[in-house]
């Protein structure tokens, strides 16, 4: 099953396999990307997990089709 995320072009860690690394990378190059991607999809815990992963799947499309950085790509990972 494919799964996606959101990264960036510069960002030299795979978010799937070293989040936590990934996620220090990110943060300190100023990007928040765990945040931006916050800010653009609205969750509820009255969607079931099918639900809330194509809320976010839609959300990581919208942050790389605005893109006002040019940095932001989505990712795929067959986990």
């Amino acid at each position: 099953m494919a799964q996606y995320m959101l990264t960036t072009v510069d960002n030299p860690f795979d978010p799937f396999t070293q989040f936590r690394e990934w996620y220090v990378w990110d943060e300190a190059h100023g990007y928040h990307t765990t945040g931006l991607l916050a800010r653009v999809v609205k969750m509820s815990d009255e969607l079931s997990d099918a639900q809330q992963e194509s809320v976010i799947n839609d959300g990581i499309d919208e942050v790389v089709r605005e893109n006002v950085s040019s940095k932001h790509i989505k990712v795929r990972s067959e986990l």
